[in-house]
């Protein structure tokens, strides 16, 4: 498996040689930097660390300045590691990841970290229909959760229980996704249907090898 770093621009749609119309999303795929290699001997593990996206020297910590400094690279926003990258393939410090590692046709993996939508009630979080009728005087209940346990027995209320809370701002992994075209120069990739999260916001772009 090798990835890299995204960002998500926003959605379009493109035509296919059938005239077909396709919704796609257009992700940013670096360029990307490898900033550390991670072995068994010095980490305990097998790793490649990649970084993306400018960051002022001002925002970057010393410590992160001396890790960048020593890949020799200029300090980055994000930064995450990926397992088992291109098996076979020896990644070098300061080598530069973009858009061309993927093929137009292929299926890939994208997380990223959906939207948030604050506290929600259950009939939005959970899709509930809630009481209904306005009659027998339940005038305040048409979006209440309704009974949440019994009495007697089991005299608590079990663990999972769909009710209200915080709803979205979390991981999400949509995977199989076609990459339909490729723009090499401007390191930009269209992947069929939507991803999670806002225009704007970084994503992990695997592909499978």
């Amino acid at each position: 498996m090798s990835g890299i770093i995204g960002k998500k621009i926003g959605m379009t749609s493109v035509y296919d040689d059938s005239g077909r119309n396709i919704p796609v999303t257009v992700i940013e795929a670096g360029p990307c930097v490898v900033t550390q290699i991670k072995t068994k001997q010095s980490d305990g593990y097998e790793a490649i660390q990649v970084a993306f996206d400018e960051k002022k020297d001002k925002h970057t910590t010393k410590a992160l300045k001396g890790h960048f400094a020593k890949a020799g690279v200029s300090p980055k926003k994000i930064v995450r590691e990926f397992t088992r990258f291109e098996v076979g393939h020896q990644k070098k410090v300061g080598e530069t990841l973009d858009a061309s590692i993927f093929i137009e046709g292929e299926y890939i993996d994208v997380v990223g970290t959906s939207k948030g939508k604050g506290f929600q009630g259950v009939v939005r979080r959970h899709g509930f229909s809630g009481v209904g009728d306005q009659t027998h005087g339940q005038h305040n209940r048409l979006r209440a959760p309704g009974s949440i346990g019994a009495s007697s027995w089991p005299s608590r209320v079990f663990k999972g229980m769909r009710m209200a809370g915080r709803m979205g701002n979390s991981r999400v992994k949509m995977i199989n996704l076609q990459v339909i075209k490729i723009d090499k120069e401007n390191n930009l990739i269209l992947v069929k249907g939507s991803i999670p999260g806002a225009n704007g916001s970084y994503v992990i772009v695997e592909r499978w090898s």
